[in-house]
């Protein structure tokens, strides 16, 4: 550890009520009007409504006698215009509250309309930056419901909104942004494709394990990182392979959920400054990305911690008795490489990265904030080494 984060408060902060089980989405109605929200902004996007995912969304609503507006444009990586647009609806419809409904892109696109409704102006103004203002307001009441399990959102203090005119994308958070409640139900996941399934259980088993290693890791992150590990190695494989297997998706769903609770406190490590930046720049589904440097990342970064990747190696299913320390530390990188290969992970050159900008990726890395969390000490040459080794 290092003697600035020593002497930093440790803070570990849930604002998030958390209710999950097969069937959970019937309550949306109920759990609506005990917020006192009267009329919520569903915030979207195209496939989850083609999907028929927003039918039992908007049925519990009809029963509790709860009108509703739709907003239905999220697209991945959301830009600050599709925030603006979702402010917009929200205000002239009337709207009191927000109910997310998707992955990481809707949850995090409802929180920015959250951070402007409350604080009447763009986003932007609150990014995590030096020289940006810092929330002062809670957004109106939100439920998330996801229906992939990965970004871990619903639970997070973060949003990830993208800024078009720097190709860059950039966080805002803290507690004031955190959903009121989600509603957690495996049901709504049975029906993604396998690649999403493997690239958003990617995401959620990255989650975990950049937290546990990195620098702001403290016991509370530890203990809910490690277990969502453990479901991630149990139940990927199967989610991805099968689709109806409710266990599954219900593992899944928990390891997500459990990993977002650890990315919740602080920060992230070496795979999300590169995809983060990346994401801004060209646009790559960010789970698939994550997936794809997951393991090179842990190649990179386990002499930092050994001690603590051979933990991972011991969750990820490793039998690492008659090992040493090193070698149960590689062996946690040899564990997420297999699983990775197993449910068909593209590399960043199928995702349509080209090589030739991995200099102005790797310096783009070196920037992000999430760089100084990285249990390895890290520069853009390092990054550069890493962006090789994931093509």
């Amino acid at each position: 550890m290092r003697i600035e984060q020593m002497q930093k408060l440790s803070v570990f902060e849930v604002p998030t009520v958390m209710k999950h089980g097969i069937g959970a989405i019937k309550a949306l109605g109920e759990e609506v009007q005990a917020l006192g929200v009267t009329k919520p902004l569903i915030v979207t996007d195209q496939g989850v409504k083609n999907a028929g995912l927003l039918e039992p969304v908007e049925k519990s609503l009809k029963a509790a006698a709860v009108p509703y507006v739709i907003y239905d444009g999220v697209v991945a990586n959301p830009p600050l215009e599709v925030v603006a647009k979702g402010t917009m609806l929200y205000k002239e419809q009337g709207c009191d509250g927000l109910v997310a409904v998707g992955g990481g892109s809707s949850m995090d696109t409802a929180k920015a309309i959250g951070v402007e409704v409350a604080h009447g102006e763009s986003v932007l103004e609150y990014e995590c930056a030096e020289g940006k203002k810092e929330l002062t307001k809670r957004i109106p009441s939100l439920v998330t419901i996801p229906t992939t399990a990965g970004t871990g959102s619903e639970v997070t203090l973060w949003a990830v909104i993208t800024d078009p005119a720097r190709e860059f994308k950039f966080n805002t958070g803290g507690p004031l942004i955190a959903a009121h409640l989600t509603l957690i139900d495996p049901e709504l996941h049975v029906t993604m494709p396998p690649a999403v399934t493997a690239g958003t259980g990617m995401d959620a088993l990255c989650h975990a394990i950049e937290c546990y290693t990195c620098h702001y890791a403290q016991p509370q992150t530890d203990a809910v990182a490690l277990l969502a590990i453990e479901y991630a190695a149990k139940y990927l494989r199967r989610a991805a392979a099968n689709g109806q297997d409710i266990e599954a998706r219900y593992g899944m769903a928990m390891s997500a959920m459990l990993a977002g609770l650890a990315y919740g406190s602080e920060s992230a490590g070496a795979v999300h400054a590169m995809t983060q930046t990346l994401g801004g720049i060209i646009p790559v589904p960010h789970g698939l990305a994550v997936a794809a440097t997951l393991a090179p990342v842990m190649e990179y970064n386990w002499v930092g911690d050994p001690e603590k990747f051979a933990r991972i190696a011991q969750a990820m299913g490793v039998d690492t008795y008659a090992m040493d320390i090193n070698d149960a530390a590689c062996a946690s990188v040899e564990a997420v490489r297999q699983l990775a290969e197993d449910i068909d992970i593209p590399t960043l050159g199928d995702l349509g990265v080209p090589e030739d900008m991995i200099p102005r990726l790797a310096k783009e890395a070196e920037k992000d904030p999430q760089t100084v969390g990285n249990p390895r000490d890290i520069n853009a040459k390092g990054y550069e080494k890493i962006y090789r080794s994931c093509f």
